[in-house]
């Protein structure tokens, strides 16, 4: 994969946006203080009574967000001996802590620690899921470089439309770019508002973001 720091070309990561991202998400976590608190007294209470259980509060996945690598935040859902890859391994609830079955899987309480990753700039709220380094170098093999010049997001287009296949998403988020290319600043955070009440429906919906 091409160095991180070397481009020919870079997306706008707009001051108001930046702005956006950072006063809505220190509020969010302000807010949620107190279920944050719940669910990590229900993670700790779970690791007390099921040795299987135990392990790390946090889970941290290497990401590329406009080129850089950062460790995206989650809680943990899975039990230590949980075999393969998390991501697949998720999708089997044998392989989920009660607290990761019952409460954070249940309701995506497990993405709830990326609001830090978007208070510390490492991801805007609205934007192309950022992925992992062997998955952007596929995408690159197959011609599309844009994850090395725009900044990921916690949620984005390609996810609150369901898109199936990766081409689908790939169309999604390239939709996405061009918004951020062609709209004002302020333009592109009611963009991004608008991005995150369809993200809101479909999780009360209780249909999940495809990550």
């Amino acid at each position: 994969m091409p160095k991180p720091n070397v481009r020919k070309w870079v997306i706008p990561y707009p001051l108001p946006k930046r702005i956006f991202d950072r006063l809505l998400a220190a509020l969010l976590l302000l807010v949620l203080s107190a279920l944050l608190v719940v669910v990590l007294a229900a993670m700790v209470g779970d690791m007390l009574f099921v040795p299987r259980d135990r392990g790390p509060l946090l889970r941290r996945e290497t990401r590329i967000s406009r080129g850089r690598r950062f460790e995206l935040l989650k809680f943990r859902t899975l039990r230590r001996d949980a075999p393969g890859e998390p991501r697949l391994a998720e999708r089997e609830p044998a392989n989920l802590t009660w607290a990761g079955r019952r409460i954070l899987k249940p309701w995506y309480l497990d993405e709830l620690p990326q609001l830090w990753n978007v208070l510390r700039g490492d991801i805007s709220f609205v934007g192309p899921r950022p992925w992992e380094p062997h998955l952007v170098e596929a995408q690159l093999a197959a011609g599309h470089d844009y994850r090395l010049h725009i900044v990921g997001g916690l949620t984005g287009t390609a996810q609150v439309t369901k898109g199936s296949g990766e081409w689908r998403y790939t169309e999604r988020d390239l939709e996405y770019v061009e918004q951020c290319r062609t709209l004002g600043d302020w333009a592109l955070v009611r963009y991004d508002l608008g991005v995150l009440r369809r993200t809101l429906r479909v999780l009360a919906r209780g249909e999940g973001l495809d990550y």
